[in-house]
């Protein structure tokens, strides 16, 4: 039983390193244990911080408040929205080239938005991807190449440079 405690609490204590070591880098409205419930808990950025990024890897709370931006984790912190783009056309790669070439479709609009394009000027979004689908899909096309050249069709549209605010 002995062993068995001495190796939660060595586990325990490894996983408190890591997390305040990777952390730390990123460090801004909170102390070393990083952002998440622990944060709003424990403000001081002394040696209570153990108990703060305890509670941040018991909980799980980090993750969520990463993801969502709440707990004091901002949304400029790990997930860029640039990689969000990127991961949403990946995910929906072939969805997004057959509503491209038709310049129409929900995740074709929900790229829009992705793209910050207000909601009056996703209709233009739409055509300017038709209009221009041999340049955006091609065959050696990536997902990354393929949100590069949109961005690329975007900022040269007159109306969507104006009303998309995330390229």
């Amino acid at each position: 039983m002995g062993k068995r405690i001495t190796s939660i609490l060595f586990l325990s204590a490894a996983v408190v390193a890591i997390t305040m070591t990777s952390t730390a880098v990123e460090a801004k409205k909170y102390g070393m244990a990083g952002c998440g419930l622990g944060s709003l808990i424990i403000t001081s950025n002394d040696k209570t911080q153990i108990f703060a990024a305890t509670s941040n890897g018991i909980y799980y709370n980090q993750t969520f408040g990463i993801t969502s931006g709440t707990s004091n984790c901002t949304a400029d912190g790990v997930v860029k929205q640039e990689k969000v783009q990127e991961l949403f056309v990946t995910m929906n790669y072939d969805s997004l080239g057959q509503e491209m070439a038709s310049g129409k479709g929900e995740k074709l609009e929900s790229l829009g938005n992705l793209l910050g394009c207000s909601s009056d000027s996703l209709s233009r979004f739409g055509q300017v991807t038709k209009e221009n689908y041999a340049k955006l899909i091609t065959e050696d096309s990536t997902p990354a190449s393929v949100l590069s050249a949109v961005k690329s069709e975007v900022k040269s549209d007159k109306i969507l440079a104006k009303s998309c605010s995330q390229i």
